[in-house]
Order: C-alpha cells, then sequence, then structure tokens
C-alpha cells in the first residue's frame, strides 16, 4: 500500500485501465454515488419477481444442475447463504493483497451497473471493506473460469459475511472479529446476491491485470538494458532506422525502434565506432530488438484492450433488465476473453525474458563482445557473470515451461451443465510468477550490461543511460572480483520491478501499455 494512497471514484462502465493500475499498486477507490438510482431500481426488480412468485434462475431456484429446484420464499435468505458457504471451496496459497483489493475493485464497479439486482448496502459493505483495508483471504485455486470464479469469489463474499478470515494490516484474522472491531456486522444476503457476488470474473480479470502491470515494467525496463547491452557491445543503432520500420507497418515495431534511438542518442560509445566496418550485422539479440520486442508490446497492448473491456463490463449470471422488469440467464460469466488474454501476455513475458538472456550470453562470450570473459577484470582467478547467466538461462526455461496456452483446455464440471470452461484464474494466475522470472532476468541483464559499459571508460554512453547507470551504482558497485552475486541481483531486480528505474528515465523516451 502507498502511503498516501489516492481515492478514485469509480464511474460504472467507464474507468480507465489507468485507474486500475492505480489500484492495484495501491490507490483505493470508492463507487459514484450516482450509481444508486440504477442499482435501487434493479434491486427493486428482484423484489417484484419474488412477489410474483414466478421461477428465475438463482433468485428462487436451486444453482447449476439443480436449477429445475424451486425455493420456497420464506428460505430465500438461506438459499443465498448456503450458495456462498457451499462454493468457498478453494484451496492453496492466498493471492496476494494488491489483487484481492483489485478483485474488490472489479466486482464493486460491476455490481454498480444496476444490472446483478443487488441492494446499495451490499454495496456500501463490499466498499466499506475497501477503503478499510479488510482484505479477505481468497485461496489461490479452485476456478475454472466458468460459471465465473465461483469458489474464490465465495470466499470473498463469505468474509464479508464475517465467516472465513480477513487480512488486516497484512495479517490474516478471524472475518467476524474483523468485522466487530470496525465497526461493521456481518453482511445478510438479499435474494440472489450471493449468486451476484459468486458469479464473475473478476477473480480472472484482477490476476490477469496484475500480470499486466507488472509485465509493463518489465518490458519498458528491458528496453533500457537492451540498449545497455548495444552499448556494451558496441552495436549499431543502424538496424533502428525509423525507415526500416515504416516499411514492416507493426506499430509496436515502430515505438520500439523509437525507443531505443532516443535511449542511445548521443553516446560517445556509439559515435566511437560509427566508421567501424570490421562487424557488418550484429547479432539477433541486438538488432531484432524492434522486431521481438514490438512484436510483444503489439500482444500487450491488445490484452491491455481485452481486459480494459472485461474490467467495464457486468459478468456475472443472470442479469437484470429493468427497462423489461426481465431477469435472463446467460453466458457472460465464462472468461475465454480473459483466458485468451493471459496466454498472450504469457507469450509476450517468455519472449521479453528470452531475448535478454541472449543479450547477457552475448555479452560474457568475448568472441562475440570483445569483452572481458564473464565480464570480469580477472577471468579465471574470477568467474564474474558465469553463474548469473545460467540462473537466466533457468529463470528463462521456467517461463517457457509455465506459458502453455491454458485457454485450450476445458474439463466439465456441475455434472455437465458447465461443459465448458476457460481455465482462465490459473492461466492468470501464473503470470504474476512468470512476471518476477523475467524481473529477474531484467536485473541480470541490467547489472551485466553496465559492467560492460565500464570496460569503454573513458567513452560513456548517452544521457539516459547514464543516468540508469547511475541508478544502479548508488546500490551495487561495479564488480571488481569475485564477491556474493545473490544481492546485487536482488538490487537490481527491485528497481525494475519497483519502478525505479523507468522513473529515473522518465516515460516520454518509453512506449506504453496502456494508450488511453
Amino acid at each position: 500500500m502507498k502511503d498516501t494512497p489516492i481515492l478514485h471514484r469509480l464511474v460504472p462502465g467507464e474507468v480507465p485501465l489507468s485507474v486500475w493500475r492505480a489500484i492495484y499498486f495501491g490507490d483505493g477507490a470508492t463507487i459514484d454515488a450516482a450509481a444508486r438510482g440504477p442499482v435501487d431500481k434493479a434491486a427493486a426488480a428482484i423484489e417484484a419477481i419474488i412477489g410474483k412468485g414466478d421461477p428465475v434462475y438463482g433468485v428462487n431456484t436451486g444453482f447449476g444442475k439443480l436449477a429445475s429446484v424451486r425455493i420456497d420464499a420464506a428460505d430465500l435468505e438461506t438459499l443465498q447463504r448456503n450458495i456462498v458457504l457451499s462454493h468457498a471451496a478453494g484451496v492453496g496459497e492466498p493471492l496476494p493483497i494488491a489483487v484481492i483489493r483489485l478483485i474488490m475493485a472489479l466486482k464493486l464497479a460491476s455490481l454498480a451497473q444496476g444490472a446483478s439486482g443487488v441492494r446499495w448496502e451490499t454495496l456500501e459493505h463490499l466498499g466499506t471493506c475497501l477503503e478499510r483495508s479488510l482484505i479477505p483471504v481468497i485461496p489461490g485455486q479452485g476456478s475454472v473460469g466458468a460459471s465465473g470464479d465461483l469458489a474464490p469469489l465465495a470466499h470473498m463474499t463469505a468474509a464479508l459475511m464475517g465467516v472465513g478470515q480477513m487480512f488486516v494490516e497484512g495479517r490474516p484474522v478471524d472475518a467476524a472479529a474483523a468485522l466487530e472491531a470496525n465497526g461493521l456486522k456481518p453482511l445478510v444476503l438479499g435474494p440472489k446476491e450471493g449468486l451476484a457476488l459468486l458469479n464473475g470474473t473478476q477473480v480472472s480479470t484482477a490476476l490477469a491485470l496484475a500480470g499486466l502491470f507488472e509485465t509493463e515494467r518489465v518490458f519498458q525496463a528491458a528496453l533500457v538494458t537492451g540498449a545497455l547491452s548495444v552499448d556494451a557491445a558496441k552495436g549499431s543503432d543502424g538496424p533502428f532506422d525509423p525507415r526500416i520500420h515504416l516499411l514492416r507497418r507493426h506499430k509496436g515495431q515502430i515505438d520500439v525502434a523509437a525507443s531505443l534511438r532516443a535511449l542511445l542518442s548521443g553516446s560517445a560509445i556509439r559515435a566511437s565506432h560509427l566508421d567501424d566496418h570490421g562487424r557488418v550485422q550484429d547479432p539477433y539479440c541486438l538488432r531484432c530488438q524492434p522486431q521481438v520486442m514490438g512484436a510483444s508490446l503489439d500482444l500487450l497492448r491488445q490484452a491491455a484492450t481485452t481486459l480494459s473491456d472485461e474490467a467495464n463490463g457486468v459478468s456475472d449470471n443472470p442479469l437484470v433488465f429493468t427497462d423489461t422488469g426481465e431477469v435472463i440467464s446467460g453466458g457472460n460469466f465464462h472468461a475465454e476473453p480473459v483466458a485468451f488474454a493471459a496466454d498472450i501476455i504469457a507469450l509476450a513475458i517468455c519472449e521479453i525474458g528470452s531475448i535478454a538472456e541472449r543479450r547477457i550470453a552475448m555479452l560474457v562470450d568475448p568472441a562475440l563482445s570483445g569483452l572481458p570473459a564473464f565480464l570480469t577484470p580477472k577471468p579465471g582467478l574470477n568467474s564474474g557473470f558465469m553463474i548469473p547467466q545460467v540462473t537466466a538461462a533457468a529463470l528463462v526455461s521456467e517461463n517457457k515451461q509455465m506459458a502453455h496456452p491454458a485457454s485450450v483446455d476445458s474439463i466439465p464440471t456441475s455434472a455437465n451443465q458447465e461443459d465448458h470452461v476457460s481455465m482462465a484464474a490459473h492461466g492468470a494466475r501464473r503470470l504474476l510468477a512468470m512476471a518476477k522470472n523475467a524481473a529477474n532476468v531484467i536485473g541480470i541483464e541490467y547489472l551485466a550490461a553496465a559492467q560492460g559499459i565500464g570496460f569503454h571508460a573513458p567513452l560513456g554512453t548517452s544521457t539516459p543511460l547514464t543516468a540508469a547507470i547511475d541508478l544502479l551504482r548508488a546500490d551495487v558497485p561495479a564488480l571488481a572480483d569475485d564477491r556474493h552475486f545473490a544481492p546485487d541481483m536482488e538490487a537490481a531486480t527491485r528497481l525494475v520491478t519497483s519502478g525505479r528505474l523507468i522513473a529515473a528515465l522518465g516515460n516520454d523516451l518509453l512506449p506504453t501499455l496502456v494508450q488511453e
């Protein structure tokens, strides 16, 4: 959490992706009061349906395969409580608090669109818990991405009811005790409210958004470290000429090439070998950065568009249409769009790390880089960057293993009533681990490229890349003799994942994933 978080007012259906990003990184959220009218109208429609006694799925019937079972009016409150408790069947390590806060905000914005039939006081309860940082403990495993993220959202809802646990100041405590300590009563569900809170793609979407936001920082940092590697290896900036990329037409490629040109502009190292025709072409890991990183950027932007639409949509079931008083069952809970978005984010993460690892391998090889073996002044006595490159290779291979598309899998559930599912939740959940792996690879390249540039002294690199090296050197001195390497790697990776590296250079040099 930030020390002084900004409170973002969510206008249902109109929340920009930059706000979801800010909430994930620690800002607060509250629902726009103007949403109350549509919410009250939808809740009244549900009451009217109950009064008429017509059977409506999830309002006065059982769920899933039990949809044909009618429920008496006297049992409707018990029906909603039972669905929450029975569906709170998740397992595994709890999701990160930042992700759960985003889940709560997404659910709040979805319910506030007046298509779910919940009462305003139910939204207020959810919103108050979010504002006071009473964060339900949600196990990470148990959703197949249809019909909605049922099990994890049931754990969220159960905590609002005083069942299970909540994180308070980062520690899991009894949910009922946490509510009482904050002067809140456990939520008592009205008709359809349990189903509305459980149904939806908010867990899959939050996990995919978290992966996207973490990947954005890794991607931008990788452009910086990639430019550093070009100068460390005395590579050419000719492959970044805009005319090349305009002929290919891909926007991501054009944007990446422009960024690399800006990062390298004014480098004395580059100027020193402009007339060197000894090496006609650089290795692909240097000269094909616009093509590889640009394609990755295009994929990430496509995923951002999909996830923005999903975050602003309504994905529970059935839905209330107050203009006609109808409640219609559909399939908006099916998270296939999120599953596809998660899969392409995973592919992009793989390639960001893969090409960076090849640059590290190139830098430590004197035959390719022209630098001392393993980037140490005393090779033999010292091993230098030998094993950090091995670590990078291990992380890249681990990401490859995790990148198999989740969306191509399906397994029938609920006695074949739910016979095709998206697997979006675990497809999205892997992204944080993959982004962390890639961040560690970029951290290693950051160290290696800065070390390589040091061998060209007194020649220096460009102004922005010098700023990047100065930031690193404030925490990690250049490597003279071998020392404990892990702390250096941790420090470099923190500069990547915290956003400090990007902040030190300014956003105008680097393309963004979220275009608004």
